[in-house]
């Protein structure tokens, strides 16, 4: 079963907390870090991954939770 990753977003000056495929935002928040650390929460509770959007709306970091199908060799 595929897990949702979820989303920090930029969102009208504060910061979006949202899982992939929805269009509506599970909270917003005033700073960064704060829907870091709530989204960090929920992608470690639910095995998948998180995706953190600069003010750009660009990726510009990713962390996966939870068991790896792929792991490196090594």
């Amino acid at each position: 079963m595929a897990h949702k990753s979820f989303h920090v977003t930029p969102k009208d000056g504060k910061w979006a907390v949202r899982s992939s495929g929805s269009s509506r935002a599970a909270r917003v928040v005033n700073t960064q870090k704060e829907a870091i650390d709530i989204a960090r929460e929920k992608a470690k509770r639910d095995g998948s991954e998180l995706y953190v959007h600069g003010r750009n709306g660009r990726i510009r970091e990713r962390s996966t939770y939870g068991k790896d199908p792929y792991p490196p060799k090594g």
